[in-house]
């Protein structure tokens, strides 16, 4: 079965996508349901999410290694009751919303991949990483799954033009109007993550970033598409 890749934006470029979902919340924890649907509520056209393994290759959604003192890897599915899991939320959004699904370590190549021929994001995805070695042998297995380089450093940064790939996901420090010139030049999309405040948020615009990132989703719909946050505050 081929992927349905799809990058068309579901309102004006840039993306707005939620870090975590909508991490600034302390009332909606990151990486849960209710983070993902908060930044939603808000107005965002999707979300970043993060996936690791457990020890009965279910792959569940969380940023650190370790739940309270049960470290992840090392645990089954029954033993991270309060994680969710990729596959609901690929269920649940992935028939509406971009997904950014980032996988923290290496290994999960087969299974992720397994779950996006099952369930196939519709209104776009792409599937990133820190780690080339994860890049590449998603590349390896399918052609046809878009990928991101994640970049926080320049050492990072250097490299994307060496991997197959098709976003760079540049931290906000990194990125400048040559940056995007560069990555748009060589037919790639640049993603900025995480931008909080207002200034960053439209010069970046300005700049023709495809994709901002920000722990606020309100804060980011509210400066690039104030109609939509105030239609979506209106119908609270």
């Amino acid at each position: 079965m081929q992927f349905r890749v799809q990058w068309r934006a579901m309102s004006a470029p840039p993306l707005l996508l939620g870090h975590r979902g909508a991490r600034v919340c302390r009332c909606a924890p990151e990486n849960t349901f209710t983070s993902f649907d908060l930044a939603l509520k808000q107005g965002c056209d999707g979300f970043e999410f993060d996936v690791r393994g457990a020890a009965d290759r279910s792959l569940v959604v969380c940023h650190d290694p370790k739940v309270g003192r049960v470290t992840i890897s090392r645990a089954t599915r029954r033993q991270l009751p309060s994680l969710p899991c990729l596959e609901d939320v690929l269920a649940g959004y992935g028939g509406r919303v971009f997904l950014d699904i980032e996988l923290k370590v290496k290994g999960l190549e087969s299974a992720v991949l397994a779950a996006l021929r099952k369930q196939p994001p519709e209104r776009g995805y792409v599937v990133s990483s820190f780690l080339p070695p994860v890049l590449l042998e998603l590349k390896a297995r399918s052609a046809r799954v878009p990928l991101g380089i994640i970049c926080e450093k320049k050492s990072q940064l250097r490299k994307w033009s060496e991997l197959p790939i098709d976003c760079v996901m540049a931290h906000k420090s990194l990125v400048d109007q040559k940056l995007v010139d560069e990555v748009h030049a060589a037919g790639k999309k640049l993603f900025v993550w995480t931008v909080n405040d207002t200034k960053s948020m439209r010069r970046f615009a300005d700049w023709g970033a495809d994709a901002i990132i920000a722990d606020d989703p309100g804060l980011l719909v509210s400066t690039l598409r104030p109609a939509m946050r105030g239609q979506s505050s209106a119908s609270d």
